[in-house]
């Protein structure tokens, strides 16, 4: 059997190498197909994580020290790639390269939406990476579109297959202001009817591992109207070529035609596909290859075919987190190698979408069945027991299980939708294909638009909302099949349990609406997908245990809003501008504020403090900002110091039965009795009561922090007072090298963390006043050397942050206003700079590089370069430049030229 890989080039005339050379001298590489061209595409993806109630990801501890895993891997990956540095062999930066505007790249519309919200700087870079690419490559960029939510399209209905590329493009159009030209298919998985569905939505063009091929041919021409089939099934197909491959039921020699190159037609259903590289894409994952732009080229190099083929493309696949979070630093590998390394090699580095406009296919190729990358199982790993993604001895009998009542629970839920959505939209489904506007834009001007161009009659209030239910129920029912759920070994990891709180919601928001009551069915087939961890023994039990505790209904909200009003800064802030009488009652009649996806408005509020006893009352509208659902209700907080809240809701019934809640529970709280003041509230409210454990994560940490501040001030201060006490024997014990008393050194590095805590505050405080800042850094050094004699390591990574963020304004302020800055200013900011270094503290400055990198090139080398700059601007520009080098961006041409 011969491979694709053994046969002869299928286009052009064979050249003699000095030919070739001469035709490629004479020919634009990005106008015409010649000579070798590369393609590195980065499948960049994160799951959504947010709580399908909050609308937000909260914290996530195996990610710390970072909030999240979101979070993390954008530091350590999505950012560092949109500045990639290119050091020299001091280390000194030369250039920053925004790797999209070379990389060909697909990043998940879950992930783009988070960046979009968390770091819009990264994601007008993105942006910016693919008009750059499009204006360098004759009109086609760098990005290509992906499948929503990431699903294994072979395992999806005919329905969500359409759904999920639509909203795919819609998310991609919006954001890039042009039609996606590729997709990527989650995990590639494929088979035929998803080619279909690509097709009928217009994509031009898919990647997928050269294990996918079963077979190509060359296509047939009027010379060779039936060629030969080669077998490739063993990954063997040729992938420095882009093949076309047709709907398998689609040939039909009748409708045959030449073409303008001599090849024959047949004018049927087609999608062209490109074939990633498989041995060099995987050493990127899994060998040293990427540590060294050199080695990464001639890893490429290798894999150049020389049959003297006019032109050729050498491409990569990988996850785009191998760059960077996988593997550390990487992304300046790839900076020197498009910048440096290619170019000097003579190639030209593109995207799939321009080669394929420059080098249209001439082999058509035949598909496996159904097949992904990671799987060689076809598409088991997300249905059965294949053992791919096993851990050990651990079992995956879970999968079909899951994959089965996800099933159901979604045939289930068309039946909801179809017999509720008919009553409200013209057209259901269309209607759902449409809701990625909303999930794009949630405000009021533009869900009302939608609603009002898909109602089949002028909806009414009650009416708006169960739509927005059932598309919010659509909505969770695809992403309850986000292909995560089903990668790893075991249905209880994060990412089992977050699809199935997607579908706990789906099943809630379909008794909304219908009434139905499909939760009982679901479990019991949850409770046969067998567990790894004998704590939870089925899915079931982890649906229990980690789904049902983690709902939330309109009364934690409201229970949620009423204990942090207590502590909330802007409340206090509007309570002092309103009058307070002798028993210490503030009110408050007109509040807003938005609690995650929810609008809180609060009509009344009333607080009151007897003793160690804080009381507040109120009464607030809630709104869903995703369903518009709301809830008016009453709330009472009781705060008894410390950790102790008591804190009822229910609904409002009325100003009458207000006023005279508020009366009783303000009057037996004059008592100055806890006990008292809480059996009213039982006999008003209920037994049901909220604590400080019912707050959201997030807030309930931050008031953990604020109810513990007064203790470990005084801590600190204990702890300052043991290390001054005993500095002398402490120092006795470094000085003679003997390990000194735990105790002892813990006293010292608190004290010292604290005292660098307090010292940088002042400094953020007085960072306009050189004189206070002068002082403030004096003091930061000798903390800094006192931790260096006691070999203290200071664990304050708030005052990590606040020292990087100092440094960045400083510098901000030095660059953009030079009128108002002097030679002390400078010099200031430099000794600050040397100080964070001596404090040891893993001070990161990428952002102020990145600011005086920007300026430099754009205002300091200027100046520089004008002759007729008077004395006093240049011997400014030379300060500068010294300032550069604290920062380690090799400015050493430009000090030699002003001299």
């Amino acid at each position: 059997m011969t491979s694709a890989a053994e046969l002869p080039a299928s286009t052009g005339t064979n050249l003699t190498p000095n030919e070739t050379m001469k035709s490629t001298q004479m020919l634009d590489p990005l106008r015409q197909a010649t000579g070798v061209y590369v393609t590195v595409h980065g499948h960049f993806y994160q799951p959504p994580r947010e709580n399908p109630y909050l609308d937000a990801i909260e914290r996530q501890p195996g990610a710390a020290p970072f909030h999240d895993w979101n979070e993390r891997i954008h530091s350590e990956c999505y950012r560092p790639n949109a500045f990639a540095r290119v050091l020299n062999d001091r280390g000194e930066l030369v250039g920053i390269v925004n790797n999209y505007e070379y990389l060909s790249f697909n990043i998940g519309p879950t992930l783009m939406s988070w960046l979009e919200r968390h770091d819009v700087e990264v994601y007008q870079r993105i942006l910016e990476a693919d008009r750059k690419s499009c204006e360098r490559l004759n009109g086609h960029g760098n990005a290509i579109a992906q499948v929503y939510n990431h699903i294994i399209m072979p395992l999806a209905n005919e329905r969500d297959k359409y759904t999920q590329i639509r909203w795919g493009k819609e998310d991609f159009r919006s954001r890039f202001g042009r039609d996606p030209e590729g997709v990527w298919l989650a995990e590639t998985a494929v088979d035929y009817a998803t080619l279909k569905a690509l097709i009928d939505e217009g994509i031009r063009f898919v990647i997928l591992a050269p294990s996918q091929a079963q077979r190509c041919r060359l296509m047939p021409t009027k010379d060779n109207p039936n060629p030969e089939w080669h077998e490739v099934g063993g990954s063997q197909i040729d992938p420095t070529r882009p093949y076309r491959c047709f709907l398998k039921d689609s040939h039909s020699s009748e409708k045959q035609k030449t073409n303008d190159k001599g090849l024959l037609t047949n004018d049927e259903p087609y999608i062209d596909i490109f074939f990633y590289d498989g041995p060099i894409s995987r050493d990127m994952g899994f060998s040293d290859v990427l540590y060294n732009s050199s080695h990464l080229a001639g890893r490429i190099g290798s894999a150049v075919r020389g049959d003297h083929r006019p032109a050729q493309l050498i491409s990569v696949a990988t996850d785009g987190e191998t760059f960077g979070h996988h593997k550390g630093g990487t992304e300046k590998t790839l900076a020197y190698a498009f910048t440096q390394e290619f170019t000097h090699r003579g190639w030209t580095v593109t995207n799939f979408a321009h080669y394929l406009s420059l080098n249209c296919p001439t082999w058509e190729v035949e598909l496996k069945p159904v097949t992904a990358w990671s799987c060689a199982h076809g598409v088991d790993r997300w249905q059965d027991d294949c053992g791919c993604g096993g851990g050990g001895a651990w079992h995956q009998k879970w999968r079909r299980p899951l994959r089965d009542a996800l099933d159901w629970l979604r045939d289930r839920l068309i039946q909801v939708y179809e017999e509720y959505g008919r009553l409200l939209f013209r057209d259901p489904w269309y209607a759902r294909d449409e809701y990625i506007e909303v999930i794009r834009d949630r405000t009021p001007e533009n869900v009302t638009r939608f609603l009002a161009r898909h109602q089949n009659h002028k909806l009414t209030a009650a009416e708006q909302v169960d739509a927005l239910r059932l598309l919010e129920m659509q909505r969770h029912a695809l992403l309850m099949f986000t292909s995560c759920g089903w990668f790893f070994e075991e249905i209880s990891r994060p990412e089992g349990t977050q699809i199935l709180r997607y579908a706990s919601r789906a099943l809630e928001l379909a008794g909304d609406v219908a009434g139905v009551q499909l939760e009982k069915g679901f479990i019991k087939r949850l409770a046969t997908a067998i567990s790894n961890v004998e704590f939870f023994k089925h899915g079931a039990e982890v649906y229990r245990q980690l789904v049902l505790t983690a709902q939330i209904s309109f009364r934690q909200v409201a229970a949620h809003h009423a204990i942090t009003s207590l502590f909330n800064g802007q409340r206090s802030t509007l309570s002092d501008r309103l009058p307070t009488n002798n028993d210490r009652t503030s009110t408050a009649s007109a509040f807003q504020k938005r609690a995650y996806c929810y609008t809180v408005n609060e009509l009344d509020y009333q607080l009151q403090r007897m003793g160690s006893l804080t009381l507040a009352v109120g009464n607030l509208n809630l709104v869903s900002e995703i369903t518009w659902e709301s809830e008016h209700l009453v709330f009472a907080v009781l705060h008894l110091g410390g950790w102790d809240f008591h804190c009822c809701i229910q609904p409002f019934q009325g100003r009458r039965g207000y006023s005279q809640l508020k009366e009783k529970l303000f009057g037996a709280l004059q008592q100055a009795s806890a006990a008292h003041t809480i059996l009213a509230m039982v006999q008003l409210f209920g037994e049901e009561a909220f604590n400080l454990q019912n707050l959201f994560a997030e807030e309930r940490h931050r008031l953990m922090h604020l109810l513990s501040q007064e203790t470990l001030t005084r801590l600190d201060q204990l702890y300052t007072q043991t290390y001054r006490d005993n500095y002398g024997v402490l120092m006795a014990f470094h000085r003679d090298g003997i390990p000194a008393p735990q105790e002892l050194q813990v006293a010292a590095e608190i004290s010292l963390g604290y005292r660098c805590m307090m010292t940088l505050r002042a400094l953020e405080q007085d960072i306009s006043e050189p004189k206070s800042t002068w002082n403030h850094i004096l003091e930061l050094e000798a903390i800094a050397t006192e931790a260096k004699h006691l070999h203290c390591r200071l664990n304050i990574p708030e005052g990590k942050q606040m020292l990087e963020q100092i440094i960045l304004h400083s510098l901000w302020q030095l660059l953009h206003d030079p009128s108002g800055t002097s030679d002390a200013d400078i010099q200031c900011l430099e000794r600050l700079i040397d100080t964070g270094y001596q404090l040891n503290l893993g001070i990161c400055l990428d952002r102020s590089q990145e600011l005086y990198f920007s300026r430099l090139h754009n205002h300091i080398v200027p100046q520089i370069a004008i002759k007729t700059a008077n004395q006093e601007n240049l011997t400014y520009s030379r300060q500068l430049l010294k300032l550069g080098q604290k920062l380690l961006v090799d400015v050493n041409y430009w000090l030699t030229s002003s001299n």
